[in-house]
Protein backbone atom coordinates (compact mmCIF):
# COMPACT_ATOMS: atom_id res chain seq x y z
CA UNK A 1 0.00 0.00 0.00
CA UNK A 2 1.24 3.51 -0.89
CA UNK A 3 2.28 5.54 2.13
CA UNK A 4 0.30 8.36 2.50
CA UNK A 5 1.20 11.78 0.98
CA UNK A 6 -0.14 15.25 1.16
CA UNK A 7 -1.31 16.74 -2.13
CA UNK A 8 -3.83 19.77 -2.79
CA UNK A 9 -7.59 19.52 -3.23
CA UNK A 10 -7.65 19.10 -6.66
CA UNK A 11 -5.14 16.15 -7.23
CA UNK A 12 -6.91 14.32 -4.24
CA UNK A 13 -10.57 14.40 -6.20
CA UNK A 14 -8.13 13.12 -9.62
CA UNK A 15 -6.88 10.34 -8.14
CA UNK A 16 -10.11 9.36 -6.47
CA UNK A 17 -11.78 9.51 -9.64
CA UNK A 18 -9.12 7.40 -11.50
CA UNK A 19 -8.99 4.76 -9.11
CA UNK A 20 -13.11 4.61 -10.06
CA UNK A 21 -11.77 4.43 -13.65
CA UNK A 22 -8.61 3.21 -14.79
CA UNK A 23 -8.66 4.58 -18.21
CA UNK A 24 -8.89 8.50 -17.50
CA UNK A 25 -6.07 9.92 -17.89
CA UNK A 26 -4.63 12.68 -15.33
CA UNK A 27 -4.40 15.34 -18.22
CA UNK A 28 -8.17 14.67 -19.22
CA UNK A 29 -9.19 14.54 -15.50
CA UNK A 30 -7.75 18.22 -15.07
CA UNK A 31 -9.74 19.68 -17.63
CA UNK A 32 -13.10 18.11 -17.05
CA UNK A 33 -15.52 20.44 -16.04
CA UNK A 34 -16.54 20.00 -11.76
CA UNK A 35 -19.79 21.66 -12.39
CA UNK A 36 -22.67 21.62 -14.27
CA UNK A 37 -22.02 25.31 -14.33
CA UNK A 38 -18.35 24.80 -16.14
CA UNK A 39 -20.03 22.70 -18.83
CA UNK A 40 -19.70 24.42 -22.17
CA UNK A 41 -21.66 23.32 -25.34
CA UNK A 42 -24.78 20.70 -24.98
CA UNK A 43 -27.20 23.83 -23.79
CA UNK A 44 -30.56 22.02 -24.18
CA UNK A 45 -28.54 18.74 -22.64
CA UNK A 46 -27.28 20.59 -19.91
CA UNK A 47 -30.88 22.76 -18.77
CA UNK A 48 -32.80 19.88 -18.95
CA UNK A 49 -30.11 18.23 -16.28
CA UNK A 50 -29.77 21.47 -14.06
CA UNK A 51 -33.71 21.19 -13.71
CA UNK A 52 -33.41 17.58 -13.02
CA UNK A 53 -30.98 18.18 -10.49
CA UNK A 54 -32.15 20.85 -8.34
CA UNK A 55 -35.54 19.60 -8.04
CA UNK A 56 -34.09 15.70 -7.00
CA UNK A 57 -31.85 18.26 -4.69
CA UNK A 58 -34.53 20.24 -3.19
CA UNK A 59 -36.69 16.74 -2.26
CA UNK A 60 -33.42 14.94 -0.96
CA UNK A 61 -33.92 12.67 -3.73
CA UNK A 62 -31.96 11.06 -6.37
CA UNK A 63 -31.36 12.05 -9.56
CA UNK A 64 -33.60 10.10 -12.27
CA UNK A 65 -32.08 7.77 -14.70
CA UNK A 66 -30.12 9.20 -17.68
CA UNK A 67 -29.54 7.89 -20.98
CA UNK A 68 -26.95 10.15 -23.11
CA UNK A 69 -26.49 8.55 -26.52
CA UNK A 70 -24.37 10.02 -29.28
CA UNK A 71 -21.07 10.03 -31.33
CA UNK A 72 -17.50 9.33 -29.18
CA UNK A 73 -16.03 11.68 -27.51
CA UNK A 74 -18.98 14.25 -26.61
CA UNK A 75 -19.00 14.20 -23.06
CA UNK A 76 -21.01 11.40 -22.23
CA UNK A 77 -18.42 10.33 -19.36
CA UNK A 78 -18.01 14.17 -18.08
CA UNK A 79 -21.32 14.55 -17.34
CA UNK A 80 -21.69 11.34 -15.29
CA UNK A 81 -18.74 12.68 -13.38
CA UNK A 82 -20.55 16.82 -13.25
CA UNK A 83 -23.93 14.91 -11.88
CA UNK A 84 -22.24 12.77 -9.45
CA UNK A 85 -20.20 15.95 -8.00
CA UNK A 86 -23.69 18.07 -8.53
CA UNK A 87 -25.25 15.60 -6.03
CA UNK A 88 -22.49 15.12 -3.90
CA UNK A 89 -21.80 11.38 -4.61
CA UNK A 90 -19.56 9.30 -6.19
CA UNK A 91 -19.58 8.09 -9.52
CA UNK A 92 -18.60 4.26 -10.27
CA UNK A 93 -17.80 3.72 -14.15
CA UNK A 94 -18.14 0.74 -15.93
CA UNK A 95 -18.70 -0.60 -19.46
CA UNK A 96 -21.15 -3.26 -21.03
CA UNK A 97 -18.60 -5.37 -22.32
CA UNK A 98 -16.68 -5.30 -18.82
CA UNK A 99 -20.31 -7.13 -17.49
CA UNK A 100 -20.02 -10.34 -18.30
CA UNK A 101 -22.18 -12.02 -15.60
CA UNK A 102 -24.60 -11.08 -13.56
CA UNK A 103 -22.05 -11.22 -10.12
CA UNK A 104 -19.69 -8.22 -11.83
CA UNK A 105 -23.19 -5.75 -11.88
CA UNK A 106 -24.31 -7.01 -8.13
CA UNK A 107 -20.63 -6.56 -7.01
CA UNK A 108 -20.85 -3.03 -7.73
CA UNK A 109 -24.23 -1.79 -7.26
CA UNK A 110 -24.11 -3.51 -3.52
CA UNK A 111 -21.23 -1.65 -2.32
CA UNK A 112 -22.52 1.91 -3.75
CA UNK A 113 -24.39 4.66 -1.01
CA UNK A 114 -26.94 6.45 -1.50
CA UNK A 115 -27.33 8.22 -4.60
CA UNK A 116 -23.85 6.79 -6.16
CA UNK A 117 -24.10 7.27 -9.67
CA UNK A 118 -23.46 3.43 -11.85
CA UNK A 119 -22.53 4.91 -15.21
CA UNK A 120 -22.05 2.30 -18.40
CA UNK A 121 -20.55 2.94 -21.40
CA UNK A 122 -21.49 0.77 -24.08
CA UNK A 123 -24.48 0.18 -22.23
CA UNK A 124 -26.21 -1.35 -25.51
CA UNK A 125 -23.33 -4.11 -25.20
CA UNK A 126 -24.74 -5.48 -22.32
CA UNK A 127 -25.30 -9.16 -21.97
CA UNK A 128 -28.95 -10.26 -22.16
CA UNK A 129 -28.51 -12.24 -18.64
CA UNK A 130 -26.71 -9.10 -17.10
CA UNK A 131 -29.71 -6.98 -18.68
CA UNK A 132 -32.38 -8.88 -16.89
CA UNK A 133 -30.84 -7.94 -13.51
CA UNK A 134 -31.10 -4.26 -14.36
CA UNK A 135 -34.47 -3.91 -14.73
CA UNK A 136 -35.55 -4.37 -11.18
CA UNK A 137 -32.68 -2.67 -9.70
CA UNK A 138 -33.78 0.12 -11.73
CA UNK A 139 -37.29 0.41 -10.93
CA UNK A 140 -37.66 -1.69 -7.28
CA UNK A 141 -33.85 -1.05 -5.75
CA UNK A 142 -33.32 -5.09 -5.65
CA UNK A 143 -31.88 -7.75 -7.33
CA UNK A 144 -33.46 -11.53 -6.82
CA UNK A 145 -29.88 -13.20 -7.33
CA UNK A 146 -30.01 -17.11 -7.72
CA UNK A 147 -27.37 -19.56 -6.12
CA UNK A 148 -26.81 -22.64 -7.02
CA UNK A 149 -28.53 -24.70 -9.90
CA UNK A 150 -31.01 -27.24 -10.39
CA UNK A 151 -32.74 -28.83 -6.92
CA UNK A 152 -30.55 -26.97 -4.72
CA UNK A 153 -31.26 -23.48 -6.21
CA UNK A 154 -32.53 -20.93 -4.03
CA UNK A 155 -33.81 -17.26 -4.75
CA UNK A 156 -31.68 -14.58 -2.85
CA UNK A 157 -33.59 -10.93 -2.77
CA UNK A 158 -30.79 -8.13 -2.28
CA UNK A 159 -31.75 -4.95 -1.38
CA UNK A 160 -29.80 -2.01 -2.88
CA UNK A 161 -29.69 1.59 -2.08
CA UNK A 162 -30.99 4.27 -3.87
CA UNK A 163 -28.78 5.03 -6.88
CA UNK A 164 -28.50 6.50 -10.64
CA UNK A 165 -27.88 5.06 -13.97
CA UNK A 166 -26.44 6.72 -16.39
CA UNK A 167 -26.08 4.88 -19.44
CA UNK A 168 -24.54 5.92 -22.65
CA UNK A 169 -23.79 4.54 -26.13
CA UNK A 170 -22.73 5.61 -29.30
CA UNK A 171 -26.03 3.34 -31.07
CA UNK A 172 -29.36 3.47 -29.36
CA UNK A 173 -30.98 2.22 -31.56
CA UNK A 174 -29.70 -1.25 -30.54
CA UNK A 175 -30.78 -0.77 -26.97
CA UNK A 176 -33.89 -3.04 -26.32
CA UNK A 177 -36.73 -1.04 -25.77
CA UNK A 178 -37.55 -3.19 -22.34
CA UNK A 179 -34.20 -0.78 -21.19
CA UNK A 180 -34.70 1.87 -22.88
CA UNK A 181 -38.41 2.88 -21.46
CA UNK A 182 -37.01 2.50 -17.86
CA UNK A 183 -35.01 5.47 -18.51
CA UNK A 184 -36.43 8.81 -17.14
CA UNK A 185 -34.20 11.12 -19.40
CA UNK A 186 -32.83 9.95 -22.76
CA UNK A 187 -30.85 12.85 -24.46
CA UNK A 188 -28.85 12.62 -27.71
CA UNK A 189 -25.80 15.04 -27.83
CA UNK A 190 -24.82 16.66 -30.66
CA UNK A 191 -21.56 17.71 -32.01
CA UNK A 192 -20.26 21.06 -30.95
CA UNK A 193 -20.60 24.51 -32.13
CA UNK A 194 -17.16 25.83 -33.24
CA UNK A 195 -17.17 28.45 -30.57
CA UNK A 196 -17.87 26.04 -28.21
CA UNK A 197 -15.06 24.40 -29.22
CA UNK A 198 -12.90 27.27 -29.14
CA UNK A 199 -13.95 27.77 -25.77
CA UNK A 200 -12.94 24.18 -24.35
CA UNK A 201 -9.30 24.85 -25.88
CA UNK A 202 -9.19 28.05 -24.28
CA UNK A 203 -9.50 27.12 -21.13
CA UNK A 204 -7.51 23.85 -21.60
CA UNK A 205 -4.42 25.55 -22.89
CA UNK A 206 -4.48 27.40 -19.77
CA UNK A 207 -4.25 24.56 -17.78
CA UNK A 208 -1.71 23.34 -19.83
CA UNK A 209 0.41 26.45 -19.25
CA UNK A 210 0.36 27.14 -22.91
CA UNK A 211 1.24 30.55 -23.24
CA UNK A 212 2.93 30.86 -26.70
CA UNK A 213 -0.39 30.04 -28.35
CA UNK A 214 -2.35 32.48 -30.32
CA UNK A 215 -5.78 33.02 -31.03
CA UNK A 216 -5.97 32.20 -34.65
CA UNK A 217 -4.07 28.39 -33.66
CA UNK A 218 -7.45 28.22 -31.29
CA UNK A 219 -9.58 28.95 -34.34
CA UNK A 220 -7.27 26.43 -36.58
CA UNK A 221 -7.69 23.36 -34.14
CA UNK A 222 -11.27 23.82 -33.73
CA UNK A 223 -11.74 23.85 -37.38
CA UNK A 224 -10.44 20.53 -37.26
CA UNK A 225 -11.96 18.66 -34.56
CA UNK A 226 -14.99 17.33 -36.18
CA UNK A 227 -17.03 18.80 -33.51
CA UNK A 228 -15.89 16.90 -31.21
CA UNK A 229 -14.37 18.19 -27.59
CA UNK A 230 -12.22 15.08 -27.32
CA UNK A 231 -10.89 15.68 -30.41
CA UNK A 232 -9.84 19.07 -30.00
CA UNK A 233 -7.95 18.20 -26.95
CA UNK A 234 -6.00 15.73 -28.72
CA UNK A 235 -5.02 17.52 -31.54
CA UNK A 236 -4.51 20.35 -29.11
CA UNK A 237 -1.65 18.35 -27.62
CA UNK A 238 -0.19 17.70 -30.53
CA UNK A 239 0.22 21.03 -31.15
CA UNK A 240 1.91 21.88 -28.16
CA UNK A 241 4.28 19.29 -28.30
CA UNK A 242 5.72 20.12 -32.41
CA UNK A 243 5.63 23.91 -30.94
CA UNK A 244 7.64 22.93 -28.06
CA UNK A 245 10.23 21.31 -30.20
CA UNK A 246 10.09 23.53 -33.34
CA UNK A 247 8.48 26.79 -32.08
CA UNK A 248 9.96 27.67 -29.40
CA UNK A 249 6.53 27.22 -27.52
CA UNK A 250 4.96 29.11 -29.89
CA UNK A 251 2.01 28.40 -32.07
CA UNK A 252 -0.28 30.01 -34.31
CA UNK A 253 -2.58 28.82 -37.35
CA UNK A 254 0.42 28.14 -39.50
CA UNK A 255 1.88 26.28 -36.61
CA UNK A 256 -1.05 23.91 -36.05
CA UNK A 257 -1.58 23.21 -39.77
CA UNK A 258 2.13 21.66 -40.43
CA UNK A 259 1.59 20.24 -36.87
CA UNK A 260 -1.69 18.24 -37.81
CA UNK A 261 -0.26 17.81 -41.37
CA UNK A 262 2.73 15.31 -39.69
CA UNK A 263 -0.52 13.44 -38.01
CA UNK A 264 -2.45 13.44 -41.60
CA UNK A 265 -5.29 15.65 -40.58
CA UNK A 266 -6.29 18.16 -43.35
CA UNK A 267 -7.72 21.71 -42.67
CA UNK A 268 -11.63 19.50 -42.98
CA UNK A 269 -10.66 17.71 -40.11
CA UNK A 270 -10.53 14.63 -42.19
CA UNK A 271 -7.94 11.96 -41.19
CA UNK A 272 -6.97 8.96 -43.27
CA UNK A 273 -9.05 6.98 -42.54
CA UNK A 274 -11.97 8.80 -43.53
CA UNK A 275 -9.71 9.45 -47.06
CA UNK A 276 -9.46 5.94 -47.54
CA UNK A 277 -13.12 5.07 -46.68
CA UNK A 278 -14.10 7.81 -49.02
CA UNK A 279 -11.76 6.51 -52.18
CA UNK A 280 -13.28 3.35 -51.16
CA UNK A 281 -16.53 4.00 -51.98
CA UNK A 282 -14.96 6.31 -55.63
CA UNK A 283 -12.83 3.79 -56.77
CA UNK A 284 -14.03 0.26 -55.87
CA UNK A 285 -17.94 1.03 -56.06
CA UNK A 286 -17.96 3.98 -58.54
CA UNK A 287 -19.37 6.32 -55.54
CA UNK A 288 -22.08 3.99 -54.47
CA UNK A 289 -24.89 2.78 -53.20
CA UNK A 290 -22.33 0.48 -51.18
CA UNK A 291 -23.48 -1.61 -48.10
CA UNK A 292 -21.31 -0.69 -44.90
CA UNK A 293 -20.28 -4.30 -44.14
CA UNK A 294 -18.65 -4.62 -47.65
CA UNK A 295 -16.74 -1.54 -47.18
CA UNK A 296 -15.49 -2.50 -43.76
CA UNK A 297 -14.63 -5.82 -46.06
CA UNK A 298 -12.37 -3.63 -48.01
CA UNK A 299 -10.75 -1.76 -45.71
CA UNK A 300 -9.99 -4.86 -43.26
CA UNK A 301 -11.81 -2.46 -40.55
CA UNK A 302 -14.66 -3.08 -38.60
CA UNK A 303 -17.84 -2.09 -39.26
CA UNK A 304 -19.04 -1.10 -36.21
CA UNK A 305 -15.78 1.57 -35.98
CA UNK A 306 -16.87 2.80 -39.90
CA UNK A 307 -20.53 3.52 -38.05
CA UNK A 308 -19.24 5.23 -34.90
CA UNK A 309 -16.17 6.93 -35.80
CA UNK A 310 -16.26 7.60 -39.31
CA UNK A 311 -19.78 8.00 -40.61
CA UNK A 312 -21.34 10.46 -37.94
CA UNK A 313 -18.85 13.49 -39.50
CA UNK A 314 -19.17 12.66 -43.27
CA UNK A 315 -22.42 12.79 -42.86
CA UNK A 316 -22.39 15.93 -41.08
CA UNK A 317 -19.95 17.68 -43.18
CA UNK A 318 -22.11 16.68 -45.97
CA UNK A 319 -19.52 14.20 -47.88
CA UNK A 320 -21.58 10.94 -47.60
CA UNK A 321 -25.40 10.12 -47.56
CA UNK A 322 -27.06 6.80 -46.42
CA UNK A 323 -29.59 5.70 -49.18
CA UNK A 324 -32.12 3.22 -49.15
CA UNK A 325 -29.24 0.99 -51.62
CA UNK A 326 -26.38 1.98 -48.95
CA UNK A 327 -23.49 4.62 -48.50
CA UNK A 328 -22.85 7.07 -51.45
CA UNK A 329 -20.63 10.03 -52.14
CA UNK A 330 -21.98 13.41 -52.24
CA UNK A 331 -21.10 15.63 -55.03
CA UNK A 332 -19.04 17.52 -52.15
CA UNK A 333 -17.54 14.37 -50.73
CA UNK A 334 -16.34 13.31 -54.20
CA UNK A 335 -15.47 16.88 -55.36
CA UNK A 336 -13.30 16.88 -51.90
CA UNK A 337 -11.10 13.58 -53.12
CA UNK A 338 -10.99 14.46 -56.80
CA UNK A 339 -13.64 12.05 -58.28
CA UNK A 340 -16.19 12.54 -60.83
CA UNK A 341 -19.92 11.09 -60.18
CA UNK A 342 -21.60 9.04 -62.36
CA UNK A 343 -25.06 9.73 -63.33
CA UNK A 344 -27.45 11.22 -61.32
CA UNK A 345 -27.86 11.13 -57.45
CA UNK A 346 -29.96 8.54 -55.75
CA UNK A 347 -32.87 9.86 -53.38
CA UNK A 348 -32.15 9.56 -49.81
CA UNK A 349 -33.66 8.12 -47.05
CA UNK A 350 -36.97 9.67 -45.98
Amino acid sequence: MAKERIVSQSAQVAEREAELDPRLDPHVLEIRPRALAEYVGQRALVERLGIALDAAKARGDTMEHVLLHGPPGLGKTTLAHVIAAEMGTKAYITSGPALTKAGDLVGTLTKMEAGDILFIDEIHRLPASVEEYIYPAMEDRKIDFTLDTGMHARVVTISLKPFTLIGATTRAGLLTQALRSRFGIAQHLEFYAHADLVSILVRAAGIYGMRGIQEDAFDAISTRARGTPRIALRLLRRVRDFAQVRSQGLADAKTVASALQLEGIDARGLDELDRKYMRAIADIYGGGPVGVEAIAATLAEDSGTLEDVVEPYLLQIGFLARTRQGRRLTKPGADAIGFTLPGAPETLES
